[in-house]
């Protein structure tokens, strides 16, 4: 008998499986359940885009493109930075298109993270970024960030999480799972920490498109003396509703995409080629597909916050992305216990807030990129379970 513990990776096997993949595969196995855990667009990706992605393949454009991405897409990449952030990046040797967002984030940890650097990580935050962090052997230091604050980072916050061995900050706005965002004068005041101390910057940006109000996206390698220290991870997935073609790219100084385009290599060769053609039509024309998805989302997200608030749980109203994280804690349940109770008995989907760090407890993540039919049927099915719940507790 093999004893397999003898020849894995110790570094991988204590990483716990993501929480979010729990509760999606206990939907997977039950009748008459609407999740609104998975964070993926219910539309289609646009046709037009579809087309050109059809096209490539019955024109036989199939063979690897080169390692960095087609130069053609490295070009528009470009000028859609420069058109919508004024940050010019040359399409040449600081842009690298990756296999989603998430090989972006990965290079970018694997290129700048040596045994015993520790990187602060904005929390709560997409659950991606540790494990990466710790299979590098560095050392991953949460940065909690608090309802009373919007859940954005302050300038107090990250100076006094900063020690002599800290070398990179991640920050993940618009965020995940919190929706909150990082307007310029906030991202002006941590620009300030983060120069005095020299600590490079992971800005993962996926979902800059979705931003709500009348401010746009702001990034930080806009900000002076920033773009040299910062790699910005984007992508097609949530803002051209592109998730399964895999498609992203990273953005940054020349010497950290030359390291970054090395690891991609020798690891994945090149992103999908039809992919690729379609993500230049998506720049090309895909504006107004933008605009259409971004109206419904703000639509449904107003529509949950306040749903949940006259359910009578506490509501953070979030700027960007497509969750709500409503505030569980006056159920006197914690997270889990929650989510797993109304999956049970109403069947729902949430994804726990601790699924997303510590400081996410007490909270749940909900989804609003599904049809207003489900969230309007699931918060029904919650405002339920809120009610038995206090009715049970004598409230």
């Amino acid at each position: 008998m093999i004893n397999y513990s003898d020849f894995l990776n110790e570094n991988i096997r204590n990483i716990k499986p993501s929480g979010i993949r729990k509760y999606f595969s206990i939907a997977e196995e039950m009748d008459d359940v609407i999740s609104l855990g998975v964070g993926e667009p219910d539309f289609l990706t646009p046709w037009h885009i579809r087309k050109k992605g059809i096209e490539t393949l019955e024109y036989g454009k199939t063979r690897y493109t080169a390692n960095a991405g087609l130069i053609e897409l490295r070009n528009e990449i470009s000028a859609f930075y420069k058109a919508k952030h004024n940050v010019e990046y040359n399409p040449k040797n600081e842009i690298l298109v990756t296999v989603g967002g998430s090989e972006g984030i990965d290079m970018c940890i694997r290129a700048l993270i040596s045994p015993g650097d520790e990187v602060l990580v904005v929390e709560p935050s997409f659950v991606c970024y540790k494990p990466i962090i710790e299979m590098c052997g560095g050392v991953a230091v949460s940065l909690e960030t608090k309802n009373e604050n919007n859940f954005k980072l302050t300038a107090k916050e990250l100076e006094a999480a900063i020690t002599d061995k800290t070398k990179m900050l991640v920050l993940p706005f618009p965020n995940n799972p919190t929706g909150a965002v990082m307007r310029k004068d906030d991202l002006v005041a941590i620009a300030k920490v983060i120069k005095a101390h020299n600590l490079f910057v992971l800005s993962d940006e996926i979902y800059s498109a979705l931003t709500y109000g009348d401010q746009s996206h702001v990034t930080i390698a806009s900000l002076n003396g920033m773009k040299e220290r910062t790699v910005v991870i984007n992508g097609f997935s949530k803002t051209y509703a592109m998730t399964g073609w895999r498609l992203g790219y990273a953005l940054g100084p020349a010497p950290v995409i030359e390291q970054m385009t090395k690891l991609h290599q020798f690891a994945i060769m090149s992103a999908p080629t039809n992919s690729q053609y379609a993500a230049i039509e998506a720049l090309r024309n895909g504006d107004n597909d933008i605009k259409k998805m971004r109206d419904d989302y703000d639509m449904r997200r107003r529509f949950t916050v306040n749903a949940f608030r006259e359910i009578g749980l506490e509501c953070f109203e979030p700027e960007g992305a497509f969750y709500v994280f409503p505030c569980i804690k006056s159920t006197g349940l914690t997270s889990d216990a929650f989510c797993e109770r109304l999956i049970m008995s109403k069947r729902v989907a949430v994804i726990p807030g601790n699924a997303f760090g510590d400081s996410g407890e007490g909270f749940i993540r909900v989804s609003y990129c599904y049809s207003i039919d489900n969230i309007k049927e699931a918060v029904r099915r919650i405002g339920e379970f809120v009610k038995e719940l206090g009715e049970k507790n004598g409230n």
